[in-house]
């Protein structure tokens, strides 16, 4: 009966095996994958055209916004690209200057709606007891208040308004729903292990909520922002098209509004009020693209990558005989 033979081969060790784990991405390769999604360098790149012809838009304008001239409801031409108005303004140079009024109002109302969102949304997620259901029941009491109607009271109240009080105001009541977002994000964190580690060591709790739950809420904190600056700049338009005073004396829903007000529809000047509703679109889809570059970066789910086999949505489905 013959005996198994021993298997005599030399064991040869793996270089691969000894080496060290591959280190995790840094921050360089992290901004580097979001500017590869295409939707977040799509919106990125259109709001840095609309950032840049907010500082230079009023240098680059033809003409005085409000100047007036003897070309009347004029279609577009060599010396008026974009047309003129009943009263021969040029509506290229009301587009350009107007794109300031539009940006800077929606950038610091979501400033300012942001950094409220952040400190009463995640403070009365963290906290319990009195302080936090304070803080949540101030947030649901701001979640009732009309902001457009309540920017038209102030408006009519003050003397003297302008973009910057209209920015604040907008700002100061439009960061509730960011609060509620924040507060849930927060209550699921806070019993996570590297939380209580934290804290039985004890951590001050400005120093959790600075350095343990708000870098895990960024994205959520991005994408929020981005909700906000498209409701402020939504707002500020609105408010001016319907004749609001105190709004700044041209932006895109100053345009419209005049537009409206004159019958450019019934006049068949559609020079008059599609490009000004153009613009509000572009800049409307950029802010969306840039949010779902957010999403799709925080949530992998999302990402569409491509693998062998076939694929419903985004969850990749292998064969029977692929798996």
């Amino acid at each position: 009966m013959a005996l198994p033979t021993a298997d005599l081969t030399p064991i040869v060790p793996d270089p691969a095996a000894s080496l060290p784990p591959a280190a995790p991405p840094g921050r360089g390769r992290r901004r580097l994958r979001f500017l590869a999604n295409w939707k977040a360098a799509t919106g990125l790149a259109v709001l840095a055209c609309f950032g840049l012809l907010a500082v230079i838009g009023p240098w680059i304008a033809p003409y005085d916004p409000s100047a007036r001239g003897n070309d009347l409801v004029a279609g577009p031409s060599a010396a008026h690209w974009l047309g003129t108005t009943h009263l021969g303004q040029d509506i290229l140079s009301q587009l350009l200057v107007g794109t300031r009024s539009v940006i800077v109002v929606g950038l610091l109302a979501g400033v300012v709606a942001t950094v409220l969102a952040v400190l009463i949304g995640v403070t009365s997620g963290y906290l319990t007891g009195v302080v936090g259901e304070i803080l949540s029941a101030l947030s649901n009491v701001f979640l009732v208040i009309p902001v457009l109607l309540l920017v038209i009271i102030i408006a009519s109240i003050l003397t003297e308004t302008d973009d910057l009080t209209i920015a604040l105001v907008i700002g100061a009541t439009a960061w509730p729903w960011s609060a509620r977002v924040l507060r849930a994000q927060t209550l699921s964190l806070r019993q996570r292990d590297y939380v209580e580690a934290a804290r039985a060591t004890g951590e001050p709790t400005w120093r959790i909520i600075g350095f343990e739950l708000l870098p895990n809420l960024t994205a959520v904190i991005a994408a929020r922002f981005v909700d906000t600056v498209v409701f402020a700049v939504l707002s500020e338009i609105a408010l001016a098209f319907i004749g609001v005073s105190g709004v700044s004396e041209w932006n895109w829903g100053t345009i419209l509004f005049w537009a409206q007000s004159q019958q450019a529809l019934a006049q068949g000047a559609w020079w008059w009020f599609v490009p000004a509703g153009l613009a509000i679109a572009v800049l409307g889809t950029a802010l969306a693209l840039l949010n779902f570059g957010i999403d799709e970066f925080v949530n992998p789910r999302l990402r569409s990558v491509t693998v062998p086999g076939m694929r419903v949505g985004f969850t990749p489905v292998l064969r029977e005989e692929e798996r």
